[in-house]
């Protein structure tokens, strides 16, 4: 099979991304074919748009389905068992039971003219194989990631490169984890999950998600900074926030602190818990495009410096925490990793 390609298909409610491997598990270019979903469209509407892009992908490589060796399927959970879609926040309430695995790999075979080798995986674990793959650089090594944004993209993946995918798919969903809210000194009410958990969620303390609260929780101690006195709506304000920190605003400098704290103390947890060598910070805190270098390299110090005081010594003297470095390719490529490795 060393001659065959891997296909990833990243899917989101909006977007699908689609990348490939060769058969030695090097990306085929950093290019990537981006299309609607078309959630809208129904189940077999989605399938149609996939089959679309990767047609598209391989006849901008000029390539054929003859080429193609097996696919990989990255997709938000949760999942009722592998393959089968739970009610998701991503997708209608409609798709909740649906055998993707199943009917997509129908209409692979249909395009193929074959029996296609199909793997469907979280996205946030495809995501986190390839970006393990990078960050071991041919070590043997397990990886931790972990990608704030919107909600908090989590994976563990060994030394093997294979992710811990649990028994529905929902393997280290770890930003639902409770945060440490003791060692932080947060005395209000825990901040509310869009899971539903009324513990803290580690997620509503280093996303976008919680950013509203954390900026209401700070504002008092910044009474005359421009964004307590302006009327502008709060969501406005609080995408403002990241901007403002790269110019060394006081406020938002003192949130991504914040969250840093708490990403750190997360790291410490899962530390140990799992053991990882390499610890992998993504999301758009890390996008290079989208921060600046001092931006990056204050926020991974100060999850270094909350992480080390509860580590064991041995972690303390080898875990490394690094950026991500793949952004949005990461959960195409990882798709295609693990279908490679499937079909090897």
């Amino acid at each position: 099979m060393k001659n065959k390609i891997y296909i990833g298909t990243d899917s989101g409610a909006t977007t699908t991304k689609i990348a490939a491997v060769r058969g030695d598990g090097e990306p085929l270019g950093q290019d990537v074919v981006q299309c609607p979903t078309e959630s809208a469209a129904g189940r077999d509407g989605v399938i149609i748009g996939w089959i679309r892009a990767m047609d598209d992908y391989l006849a901008g490589h000029n390539l054929d389905w003859d080429d193609v060796g097996g696919v990989g399927l990255s997709i938000p959970g949760p999942y009722l068992s592998y393959g089968i879609m739970d009610r998701s926040a991503n997708f209608p309430v409609e798709f909740a039971g649906w055998n993707v695995h199943e009917e997509f790999a129908r209409a692979l075979a249909t395009r193929a003219g074959r029996a296609l080798s199909l793997v469907v995986g979280n996205d946030g674990n495809f995501g986190g194989v390839a970006e393990a793959k990078l960050a071991r650089a041919g070590r043997k090594a397990s990886v931790l990631m972990l990608m704030p944004g919107s909600g908090l993209g989590c994976a563990y993946v060994d030394a093997d490169g294979r992710p811990l995918d649990g028994d529905t798919l929902a393997g280290l969903e770890s930003g639902h984890l409770p945060a440490p809210l003791h060692l932080l000194g947060w005395t209000k009410k825990p901040l509310p999950c869009g899971c539903g958990r009324d513990w803290g969620c580690v997620e509503a303390y280093t996303t976008i998600s919680g950013l509203r609260h954390l900026l209401e929780d700070q504002l008092p101690s910044f009474p005359d900074h421009e964004l307590a006195k302006s009327d502008s709506p709060i969501k406005e304000k609080v995408l403002s926030l990241r901007d403002r920190a790269q110019h060394g605003d006081a406020l938002a400098v003192s949130i991504f602190d914040f969250q840093a704290r708490v990403m750190g103390l997360h790291v410490a947890s899962l530390t140990m818990t799992l053991d990882a060598g390499i610890v992998v910070i993504g999301g758009g805190l890390m996008d290079p495009h989208a921060t600046t270098a001092d931006f990056r390299q204050r926020y991974l110090r100060v999850v270094r410096e909350s992480a080390h005081p509860y580590l064991w010594p041995a972690q303390k003297e080898r875990l490394e925490i690094v950026p991500a470095r793949l952004g949005d390719l990461s959960q195409a490529i990882g798709a295609a990793l693990v279908a490679q490795a499937a079909a090897a």
